[in-house]
């Protein structure tokens, strides 16, 4: 009887191992929701700001990484820029009682080109991370956020954006 129990709990630690260390390899794959623009690139940032507007968001800048590093003597040899966007009911909502979460505002639509010179977007998956942090959060950033977020990117279609 004794040799049974100590084999189950040998078995059960080993699986509760097996299954962390599933987690923490999955982890970095569904933080980041990334797929092909199917355009070029000044395509597929004219593209992404028009659509963040015509969705009744607010378009609150575009940085272009690659250019500002290489003003400063490091090039990269591929295009990147970052598009962010806020919604200011939603931004209200959160800052409300969350203002701690302003370090991940605004939101923000990373866009670079592949070695294979496609283009791609990239963006935290607000659906997955909101539940962690609960209440008003979980609610606005991983309902309507969320939403809004597939909306705008639907501008790729053809691209994962445009799968659920």
């Amino acid at each position: 009887m004794v040799k049974k129990i100590i084999l189950a709990a040998v078995f059960t630690v080993f699986g509760a191992a097996l299954a962390a260390f599933g987690a923490y390899k999955a982890a970095p794959g569904l933080m980041i929701v990334s797929g092909e623009t199917g355009l070029g690139f000044e395509e597929s940032v004219a593209a992404l700001e028009k659509s963040i507007k015509g969705n009744g968001w607010e378009h609150a800048g575009t940085s272009r990484l690659s250019d500002s590093i290489e003003k400063k003597g490091y090039g990269i040899g591929r295009k990147v820029a970052v598009v962010k966007l806020c919604h200011p009911k939603y931004a209200q909502e959160v800052l409300a009682s969350d203002r701690y979460l302003s370090a991940l505002m605004p939101c923000s639509v990373a866009l670079w080109e592949g070695d294979d010179g496609k283009v791609r977007y990239s963006k935290m998956n607000t659906g997955l991370i909101a539940p962690v942090f609960g209440g008003t959060v979980r609610r606005v950033m991983g309902g309507s956020v969320a939403a809004d977020e597939h909306k705008i990117l639907s501008v790729f279609c053809g691209a994962d954006a445009c799968k659920k």
